[in-house]
């Protein structure tokens, strides 16, 4: 991994999460342990609206950080609608260590490289339902209200899990923008390493 992405990585202090929200994360860590004593593969469909934000970066970060900890996973995103991958989330990966490229303009595909022995990620607002995201056998992960309450069934899960962050959108326009965008990748990213470091493999 490389070494600006393995020192954020590293810093990240999972003593900040409060015994609420890791009893929350707990849920998600207790599937993927059960996947694991079972020895079947782990998949993680990370659900939102407009598959921009919250999923894009729960996805990436969740992608990361398992290989950071050595557990095999695999990682998606999806939305009920199709936009683009916000511009500010991705400068906030960026920001972060990972090297990015971007092909495309009104949805563009975003490649993001966190070791150069290991696969990139290839990110793009999609459905979730996008041929390209599991089909069966994964855990749905619902990151916003909306999209929580408005698809209450995903064809294909083994679980439907509520693992919500507020919308770093509301800050769009405003001077805090970039400041709020790398507050809920950093938030994201710690709950990911708390998932995957206390997982018994």
């Amino acid at each position: 991994m490389n070494s600006l992405l393995n020192k954020y990585i590293k810093d990240l202090d999972i003593a900040t999460l409060s015994n609420e929200r890791r009893s929350t994360l707990d849920i998600v860590k207790n599937y993927i342990q059960s996947k694991i004593e079972r020895s079947t593969p782990v998949k993680l469909h990370f659900i939102c609206t407009h598959n921009s934000r919250r999923s894009q970066l729960a996805q990436i970060w969740a992608q990361t950080i398992s290989v950071y900890y050595d557990v095999f996973l695999e990682a998606f995103s999806g939305g009920v609608e199709v936009t683009a991958f916000n511009e500010t989330a991705v400068h906030a990966l960026k920001k972060a260590g990972f090297e990015v490229v971007k092909e495309g303009f009104l949805n563009p595909v975003y490649t993001f490289t966190f070791d150069s022995y290991k696969p990139s990620i290839k990110a793009w607002s999609k459905l979730f339902d996008d041929a390209t995201n599991p089909q069966t056998g994964f855990a749905a992960l619902m990151t916003c209200a909306d999209a929580d309450e408005n698809c209450p069934f995903i064809p294909g899960a083994e679980k439907r899990l509520p693992l919500r962050y507020d919308d770093p959108k509301i800050s769009d326009g405003t001077t805090q923008e970039e400041e709020v965008y790398a507050a809920r990748s950093k938030q994201i990213a710690t709950e990911m390493k708390y998932i995957f470091s206390t997982l018994n493999t």
